[in-house]
């Protein structure tokens, strides 16, 4: 009995670790530091692009630094974008914070958004 109690401790204090974690808020120059974490991570908008003529469709949100020169990306692909209305109008400009699975494409951090929720206006 003794050895469940503490296993259950040990498992709730390990969901609590998780948890925390997830919450962790990163600029967009800290993402690189997290690659494989779940993380929210927030900067300027400084570029949008949607790529109509490229495999998928991407919209790149790009944070602080435009593309070519983007510090992070946060990306919609084309058949997630209908959720997310206009996201050119929408983010450009704007302070937002995306929260999901920090990734690398070509050697710049990413957050793939699949739901607007993903999201925030600052």
């Amino acid at each position: 009995m003794r050895s469940t109690s503490g296993l259950l401790v040990l498992m709730c204090a390990l969901c609590c670790g998780v948890h925390s974690s997830a919450q962790q808020k990163l600029t967009s120059a800290e993402a690189t530091a997290h690659v494989g974490e779940h993380a929210t991570v927030c900067g300027s908008v400084a570029s949008v692009h949607y790529a109509t003529r490229s495999k998928g469709e991407p919209t790149f949100i790009n944070l602080d630094k435009p593309y070519p020169n983007q510090i992070f990306t946060i990306l919609i692909w084309g058949n997630d974008r209908p959720k997310f209305g206009d996201p050119e109008q929408k983010y450009s400009g704007k302070h937002v914070c995306a929260t999901g699975m920090i990734t690398v494409f070509r050697e710049v951090p990413e957050i793939v958004a699949h739901d607007p929720a993903a999201i925030k206006l600052q």
